[in-house]
């Protein structure tokens, strides 16, 4: 048989809620020379019986079905078992457009020194209805992707990428360390090997709900972010990086030691704390701490008494009285 010209990865944990939608979206994609890798990582729910469905229905779908080994584990298991030279990512909670794949593979041949091919995305919510989006879309050239990179903007909307297979194998697949952030840990080690762009259409509907990854880990996901960065900028200064084989990140006090030099972990404190103020779920949980510890470490403190008021919003009274008396006695020393 000869190789399809994309294998699409989609990893699938306890997903039945959304998947049958996320399965259709790409079984109904105009360019249809594909083969669909579903893993399904240990699903406790129907999810493994709606793979079977499927693959069952149409010969394109590889079942891959076992015990949970997380997401990164998956990722890389795809990229290894994918027979087509062009891997396009999927999420088992999100909706393709019908010609996502014929314009982002017609992007690749037409741009040789590209590896890897975003798109803009919609916001929809738990029941399709589309969001309204707030910021700025995604950088649509190499060029300009660097420049986010700098500034800490958006890069590429995974469930959105289709890159090529050999490009992301030669710098290591996914790294275990960066869970939650991942991709974006990929995105800044491609991104001084390849060119990286985005196609300026809608072709994702991202599906955005209380119960999604980026809810319920933001404090771990923005720890991670804020380590690749630096990361990153040890690769650009010609240093080694010496995140490349972790399996574990180690807690922020103990940059200094891993990065080999002061200042790395005071730096990525104060990068997530200020980050994790406007997010109701990091507040709640160990996100709160991090940034009295960053106060306590003499950090800045510029927007802080509104992050007090937006304690009282986020139903966080006593956390909103320990913030203010500490910016209180800050004020009488």
């Amino acid at each position: 048989m000869p190789k399809p010209a994309i294998s699409v990865a989609m990893s699938v944990y306890n997903g039945e809620r959304f998947l049958v939608s996320a399965i259709e979206s790409v079984l109904a994609q105009d360019f249809g020379d594909f083969e669909f890798l579903i893993l399904d990582d240990g699903s406790t729910d129907e999810s493994p019986q709606i793979v079977r469905r499927h693959a069952a229905a149409d010969s394109r779908i590889r079942p891959i079905l076992r015990e949970n080994r997380g997401l990164i584990a998956s990722l890389n298991e795809m990229i290894d078992a994918a027979q087509a030279p062009i891997i396009a990512r999927m999420d088992a909670d999100d909706i393709s457009r019908p010609d996502r794949f014929t314009k982002q593979i017609a992007f690749l041949a037409d741009h040789p020194d590209y590896g890897v091919v975003g798109s803009w995305s919609e916001d929809i919510g738990e029941n399709g209805q589309s969001l309204a989006r707030g910021g700025a879309d995604h950088p649509l050239v190499h060029e300009d992707l660097l420049l986010a990179i700098e500034t800490g903007g958006q890069l590429i909307c995974h469930p959105a990428a289709m890159y090529r297979r050999d490009v992301v194998l030669a710098v290591g697949g996914y790294h275990a360390a960066f869970r939650h952030c991942e991709d974006l840990d990929l995105w800044l080690r491609l991104a001084s090997v390849t060119k990286l762009g985005n196609i300026p259409e809608r072709l994702l509907r991202y599906r955005r709900y209380p119960g999604q990854v980026s809810s319920r880990y933001t404090t771990e996901q923005q720890i991670g972010t804020a380590v690749a960065q630096a990361a990153w900028r040890e690769r650009r200064a010609g240093r080694p990086d010496p995140t490349a084989t972790l399996d574990r990140l180690p807690p922020i006090d103990e940059l200094d030691a891993l990065f080999g030099r002061p200042g790395i972990s005071r730096q990525v404190r104060e990068q997530v704390a200020l980050g994790l103020r406007y997010s109701a779920s990091a507040m709640r949980d160990d996100g709160f701490e991090l940034l009295m510890s960053h106060l306590r470490d003499g950090g800045r403190r510029d927007g802080m008494w509104r992050t007090v008021v937006r304690l009282l919003r986020f139903g966080e009274p006593l956390r909103a009285f320990r913030l203010a008396a500490t910016l209180a006695a800050n004020l009488l020393v």
